[in-house]
């Protein structure tokens, strides 16, 4: 095990993540969502994964929320639209006091105007963005380690 240490995290992705492999390939790469969450289920046998998806905030909101009072160790976030708005999301994530990571796959700080800030990540411990469908992994990562330096804090 990596880092010495089993971790239950949830993945979350929001509107229109559904339809990768298929939405923009030249922007969010030709792996579907499906890919990616057996990606990382193979690369990370030490984790238990809950994977969501929703195009509905309200939906991302309750998957949020439904994390309280169960053992969950991380959150990755890829938000899509709603992480330019959404301060419902922001505040979900913001009360959780679980460890969570925003990503995109594409570099939203070169693309449009309106993409290029983000409400939910100054709530999150990092933000992973434009390392395409590798983000997740990177995101991961980042969860291991954050949970192997508490670990070692509180030993």
């Amino acid at each position: 095990m990596r880092c010495g240490s089993y971790m239950n995290i949830l993945v979350i992705n929001g509107p229109n993540l559904n339809l990768l492999g298929m939405r923009e390939p030249q922007i969010y790469g030709s792996q579907t969502l499906n890919d990616i969450q057996n990606e990382l289920i193979g690369r990370y046998p030490e984790a238990h994964f809950t994977f969501f998806q929703s195009n509905h905030e309200g939906g991302i909101i309750d998957a949020l929320q439904s994390t309280v009072g169960k053992d969950f160790h991380g959150i990755v976030i890829n938000g899509g639209a709603f992480t330019h708005y959404s301060y419902a999301i922001r505040d979900a994530i913001s009360m959780l006091m679980i460890p969570t990571v925003e990503v995109h796959i594409s570099n939203i700080l070169l693309r449009e105007e309106f993409r290029r800030h983000s409400v939910t990540a100054p709530v999150c411990v990092a933000q992973l963005t434009g390392f395409g469908s590798n983000g997740y992994s990177l995101a991961v990562e980042m969860l291991l380690y954050h949970k192997s330096s508490q670990n070692k804090i509180s030993e």
